[in-house]
């Protein structure tokens, strides 16, 4: 009798970056594989990433660069599968690429050629996709996972648990990753909105007046600390650097802008001996509307030549360390990614195995590993997902 087509080596649910690295990887090795996702098209989440030509990677990846209640797990997937065997796969593809700023790898063309790449990497490897299938019931007995997915179900010993994370929900993002990790026993850190803008309260109102100024700033929060641009939004903060920092930033916490990280201590005190009768406004190089508030909140009036030159290295400092103590974020609407998830100790760092339960996997922004903005988090979905897919 000819084995039923419910029968597979491996469910993976979720077809996403981490999901398709998976499927693909496990389904070149020769073993049967089925990816379910309750959307209708794989790999939304990157179509619209990177302006939607998907920052698919980072050269500068390294464990450090990832948060985790577990700071070392990382480590393992990460350094078996590095930025560069990924971009091997993308050039074999022969898809073109750039590198921007600080190692930020990007399509020359559209997201479209990384998901195609990824899906006909899963054609090479025979891998079954039920996309448009929610999945309505998770079983395990007889040590077989038990899938329903809209009329039909299918039984594998392994299951990948590859949904992601609650951020962008209008891409259909829920915390179904928690609730079937917590189901089979495994813990899960609290999640929360990462890489995602900051609100500001209405005592800082006068900043919301600025709303699309950026500046380069360095932005710090305990000990992290990260140069790029800061933008004011109408709601409070973003740019780079601001939604480098949220990842760090818990409610309560201050964080320090330097508005002038390229200035040399002393800068305004050597401005007032150059062009004493200049305002502070004019001193400050940074765009006017910006200098202007910032002048105004100092509350230097006059020329520059007036103030002393203690008071002039006072206001350096503090244009140095501005303090700003957000009310909020923009929450899992506006982040890119999750911190949080499911626990690491639960699981092997080699292979994302659950430690308690065979046949148990979890890989990509499920699991709690977060990076920094600019490709780390692809990178990961890469190398977790690979892992999964050399040990199923």
């Amino acid at each position: 009798m000819p084995e039923s087509p419910s029968l597979y080596d491996a469910i993976i649910l979720g077809a996403g970056g981490a999901g398709l690295m998976c499927a693909a990887t496990a389904g070149q090795r020769g073993r049967r594989v089925l990816v379910i996702d309750h959307a209708d098209e794989a790999g939304k989440k990157i179509l619209i990433s990177g302006g939607g030509r998907c920052n698919f990677t980072n050269l500068g990846v390294a464990p450090d660069r990832y948060l985790s209640a577990n700071p070392h797990f990382a480590k393992s997937a990460l350094g078996r599968y590095t930025a560069r065997d990924f971009l091997a796969l993308v050039e074999r593809h022969g898809i073109a690429w750039h590198e921007k700023t600080l190692g930020q790898l990007f399509c020359d063309g559209s997201a479209r050629q990384i998901v195609a790449m990824l899906l006909g990497e899963c054609e090479l490897g025979g891998v079954t996709l039920a996309l448009g299938r929610p999945v309505a019931e998770v079983t395990h007995a007889d040590g077989r996972f038990h899938v329903s997915h809209g009329d039909r179900t299918a039984t594998a010993p392994a299951l990948v648990i590859a949904t992601g994370g609650p951020s962008i929900p209008k891409l259909g993002a829920t915390g179904f990753a928690y609730d079937l990790a917590r189901r089979f026993g495994l813990k899960v850190v609290e999640p929360r909105p990462a890489l995602v803008p900051l609100t500001l309260p209405r005592d800082d109102a006068l900043f919301t007046s600025l709303s699309g100024v950026s500046a380069p700033v360095v932005a710090r929060c305990g000990k992290a600390a990260f140069a790029e641009a800061a933008l004011f939004t109408h709601r409070g903060l973003s740019g780079p650097a601001i939604l480098q920092i949220s990842s760090y930033w818990r409610h309560g916490q201050t964080i320090a802008i330097d508005f002038l990280p390229a200035q040399a201590r002393g800068w305004l005190v050597a401005a007032k001996r150059a062009r004493p009768r200049a305002s502070l406004k004019a001193a400050l190089p940074l765009p006017d509307r910006l200098a202007e508030v910032l002048a105004e909140r100092i509350g230097a009036a006059g020329d520059i030549g007036a103030l002393t030159d203690a008071r002039l290295s006072a206001i350096e400092a503090q244009l140095a360390g501005w303090p700003f103590q957000p009310n909020g974020s923009e929450g899992f609407a506006k982040a890119e990614v999750t911190v949080g998830g499911i626990a690491t100790d639960g699981l092997s760092s080699k292979t994302m195995a659950a430690r308690h339960l065979p046949g148990l996997y979890a890989i990509g922004e499920a699991v709690d590993v977060t990076g920094w903005l600019g490709g780390y988090n692809f990178q990961w979905a890469w190398a977790s997902g690979w892992a999964a897919g050399q040990a199923l």
